[in-house]
């Protein structure tokens, strides 16, 4: 039985029956997915890195999807992000036919929510354990204060998180201020000086996009303490959600 519903965009997404062949150009969304409906996941993209070990057709990139190869895969649904992929490729899918699932998310509640109508609306499932887990970390009280923070995502040249992230928004429910909080630009290139300096309390060096080391990137800050995280804790929306609350809480 055919239905028809919306994306987080207003996206019309309309269905020719039950879900059972998904491709997803969204790393996170990827994870969950193969968490929860292994047997529907069909295709991913190569930075789909986990879980490990994951079998399904690969699609190139999360910016260029071969969407013939994807096509081939006759796939039910097709999932994307607003940031992560192209308007260009989503909509010379719709426009061959292939129904396109688009989230949106910038904060932690939209994550939750985005996820909950993803699973509900398109897929037909209920809530998975992980979510509902997340939702019961990330909707306690926020801490205490706990100071400003930077999350730099690139070096030579220096480029940070900057304000309307997902990133942004998870550290800010973990008690630390994004010290790039501001301004039009969403990922600001800025000069090594403004990051090493007393004025921060911490910087954060994730092991994705740029693959921080404790050999490259520590070494750059004699001013201000580092720590090396897990990129997938600070930007994946999904199962990772949880393990994010846990280990960056403390």
């Amino acid at each position: 039985m055919s239905s028809s519903t919306v994306d987080d965009l207003g996206g019309e997404v309309a269905l020719a029956g039950p879900v059972r062949r998904i491709v997803s150009l969204v790393p996170s969304i990827t994870e969950a997915l193969a968490t929860d409906v292994p047997e529907r996941l069909v295709g991913a993209t190569d930075w789909c890195t986990h879980p490990a070990g994951l079998a399904v057709t690969r699609v190139r990139g999360t910016k260029n999807p071969d969407l013939g190869a994807l096509r081939s895969l006759q796939p039910d649904l097709v999932v994307a992000n607003q940031e992560e992929n192209r308007e260009l490729d989503v909509r010379r899918l719709r426009e061959a036919g292939v129904p396109v699932w688009v989230t949106a998310i910038e904060t932690v509640p939209q994550a939750l929510g985005s996820l909950t109508r993803l699973y509900d609306e398109a897929l037909g499932l209920a809530a998975p354990p992980w979510l509902r887990e997340a939702r019961a970390r990330w909707e306690r009280p926020e801490p205490a204060a706990r100071g400003r923070v930077a999350v730099p995502v690139w070096r030579d040249p220096w480029m940070v998180v900057g304000p309307r992230t997902y990133t942004g928004d998870l550290l800010r429910r973990l008690g630390w201020a994004n010290a790039y909080d501001h301004g039009p630009d969403r990922y600001p290139t800025v000069d090594l000086a403004e990051l090493d300096t007393p004025a921060l309390d911490l910087v954060l060096l994730p092991d994705e996009p740029y693959a921080f080391t404790p050999e490259d990137g520590p070494e750059a800050f004699r001013r201000v303490p580092t720590r090396l995280v897990s990129g997938r804790l600070l930007t994946w929306y999904g199962p990772a959600m949880v393990e994010a609350y846990d280990v960056l809480s403390s």
